[in-house]
C-alpha cells in the first residue's frame, strides 16, 4: 500500500490515575528520524517507544509527544529543603549586618527562592507503565497510518495520471520512429554523396557508415525501456510494502531515458514531446518525494 510520509495521530489512555496522551506528527525525510518528548521520569522508556515506531514506520521525520495529567489523588507532594533555607537565612542575616539593617528575610520571599520548596514524585514502576504506554503509542500509530494511507492513495492516483501522460507522449514519439529514421538516413546519404566528390569512399563503405550513424540516432531501445519502466512503476504502486525508495530510483531511470530521447532525436515535434515528458517526470518526482 502506498503511504504518504506526512500525517498526524493521537491516542489517549489511563494509568494509575493519570490521563496519558501520545501525539505523533510525521513529515518527509529520507530516513526514519524519531524525536520523542517524554515526562522526565519516563525518559528510560525512550528506546522502547522508538522501537515501537520503527516496527510500523519505514521513513519520515516523527515528532512524538507524551503527556500525562495527574488526577487530584495522584498529585505530587511538596517538600522543602531545610539546609538550603538555612543558607539563605544566614546569607540574608550577614548581608543585613553588613549594611546596618534590622530587616529579616520574609517567609513569602524565602519560599520562592530556588531549591527551598520542590515537588517530590513517588517512585513509579516503569515496568507497569511500559505496556500501557506502548499500547497508546500503537493506537496513535494506527491513527497516523489512516491519514498516511488516505494521502498515499491520493498520491498514487496522481502518479498514475502522470504515468499515463508520459506513456502517451512516448507513444507519440514511437509512432514517428519509422518516419524519423527514414528521414535521418536520407539526410545522411545526401551528405555523404556530397562528400564523395572529395573522398574515395566506396558504395559498400558508404552503406556501412550510414547504417552505423543511423543506429546511433535510433531511439527505439530508449522508448521500449521507458515503457517498461512505466509498467514497473505501476507494479510498485500496487505492491503492499513501502515503495518510496524504489519509486525514487525508478523515476531517475525514467528521467535518464527521456533525456536520451532529447539528445538523440533532432526533430521539432519530438522536441516538444520530450519537453512535455520532462515536465511530467518532474511533477511525478515531486509527488514521489512524499511517499514512504
Amino acid at each position: 500500500m502506498t503511504r504518504s510520509m506526512t500525517g498526524f495521530g493521537k491516542a489517549a489512555g489511563e494509568y494509575n490515575g493519570q490521563a496519558i496522551t501520545v501525539e505523533v506528527s510525521a513529515v518527509n525525510s529520507r530516513y526514519l528520524d524519531c524525536n520523542l518528548r517524554l515526562p522526565p521520569s519516563w525518559n528510560s522508556l525512550d528506546p522502547i517507544l522508538k522501537q515501537t515506531f520503527r516496527k510500523h514506520i519505514q521513513r519520515g521525520k516523527l515528532t512524538v509527544t507524551v503527556n500525562r495529567k495527574r488526577s487530584m489523588s495522584a498529585t505530587k507532594s511538596v517538600k522543602f529543603d531545610a539546609g538550603i533555607a538555612q543558607q539563605y537565612l544566614d546569607a540574608a542575616k550577614e548581608l543585613t549586618s553588613m549594611i546596618g539593617s534590622y530587616e529579616t528575610l520574609p517567609l513569602h520571599v524565602l519560599a520562592q527562592l530556588d531549591g527551598v520548596l520542590y515537588h517530590e514524585e513517588a517512585d513509579e514502576d516503569l515496568s507497569a507503565v511500559e505496556p500501557i504506554l506502548v499500547k497508546i503509542a500503537e493506537d496513535a500509530i494506527t491513527k497516523l497510518d489512516e491519514m498516511r494511507a488516505n494521502e498515499g492513495k491520493a498520491l498514487a492516483d496522481e502518479i498514475r495520471v502522470r504515468v499515463g501522460l508520459i506513456r502517451q507522449g512516448a507513444g507519440n514519439i514511437e509512432a514517428r520512429l519509422p518516419e524519423l529514421n527514414a528521414l535521418y538516413e536520407e539526410r545522411l546519404r545526401t551528405r555523404i554523396n556530397e562528400l564523395r566528390t572529395e573522398t574515395n569512399i566506396t558504395d559498400e563503405r558508404m552503406a556501412i557508415e550510414v547504417a552505423l550513424m543511423a543506429e546511433k540516432s535510433d531511439v527505439t531501445e530508449e522508448v521500449v525501456r521507458l515503457k517498461q519502466h512505466l509498467d514497473h512503476m505501476i507494479e510498485i504502486l500496487d505492491a503492499k510494502e513501502p515503495s518510496g525508495r524504489k519509486l525514487d530510483f525508478l523515476t531517475q531511470e525514467i528521467h535518464r531515458e527521456v533525456n536520451t530521447l532529447g539528445v538523440k532525436t533532432r526533430d521539432a515535434n519530438v522536441a516538444k514531446d520530450v519537453l512535455g515528458l520532462k515536465a511530467e517526470v518532474e511533477k511525478m518526482r515531486e509527488q514521489i518525494q512524499n511517499i514512504e
